[in-house]
């Protein structure tokens, strides 16, 4: 129980690290560093024909991704803590490595990833590049334990963890390993919800003047005197050399 406790209380006094830093991205959005980005042809395939419409489903897809990677980023540090506590776990120093512990006469080398799914084959074959040379360095130092690797994933499931080349560790499954509890993956649940209300409250409002704001200066700039999307200025933006 003493771990679950720690483990609330960092949660609780860290989670604002990733409130702020959602709507700091969100302050620092530009309307045309939006149009850039996204691809102009789905919005157009999808019958959006006025600025508020496209300015909302540029800023809502551009928000989501931003929000994955950064609350990624901050269970990568929930990961690091918990490995901590529990096993003397540490950030690591190798190429794409996040986490480096000692558990049971083994040393484990940890790439933390936010799901299951965040991967293509390029990338996939850079994480292995990395757990290879991450390898060979421990191997090298003169460290006795043996060496694994360990894709681990803070949500989702994978029911054949073990890839021949590491383990992929996901979920329930991955927080086990960490901690040694069965259930920290539920426990850290509730005090995520710390203070929530008042940082989506200020959210939403910063959120809504961002759409406002937008939705004018999109109708300025990218709509022609009868009203009309100007969809070749847009297109010639995001993609014209």
């Amino acid at each position: 129980m003493e771990l679950i406790r720690e483990v609330e209380n960092y949660v609780a006094s860290n989670i604002h690290v990733f409130h702020a830093a959602r709507l700091n991205k969100l302050q620092s959005l530009k309307l045309t560093d939006l149009l850039k980005k996204k691809n102009p042809y789905l919005y157009k395939a999808q019958n959006l024909d006025t600025p508020q419409s496209i300015v909302e489903a540029l800023a809502s897809a551009f928000m989501s991704s931003a929000e994955e990677t950064m609350f990624g980023d901050w269970l990568e540090q929930l990961a690091i803590f918990v490995a901590g506590k529990v096993y003397g776990g540490y950030k690591s120093t190798s190429e794409g490595i996040d986490l480096e512990m000692d558990k049971d006469g083994i040393h484990y080398i940890v790439s933390v990833k936010s799901g299951p799914k965040w991967s293509n084959s390029s990338s996939k074959k850079k994480l292995l590049d990395n757990f290879i040379r991450a390898k060979r360095v421990y191997r090298t130092s003169g460290n006795r334990f043996p060496c694994e690797a360990v894709e681990g994933c803070c949500y989702g499931k994978d029911n054949n963890p073990d890839k021949t080349t590491h383990l992929k560790l996901c979920g329930e499954r991955f927080w086990t390993f960490l901690s040694g509890q069965p259930n920290l993956f539920i426990d850290i649940v509730e005090p995520l919800g710390t203070d929530a209300r008042k940082h989506n409250d200020e959210y939403h409002r910063q959120y809504s003047r961002m759409i406002s704001r937008f939705t004018r200066d999109f109708a300025n700039e990218f709509c022609r005197e009868d009203g009309a999307i100007d969809w070749e200025r847009i297109v010639r933006l995001n993609s014209g050399i």
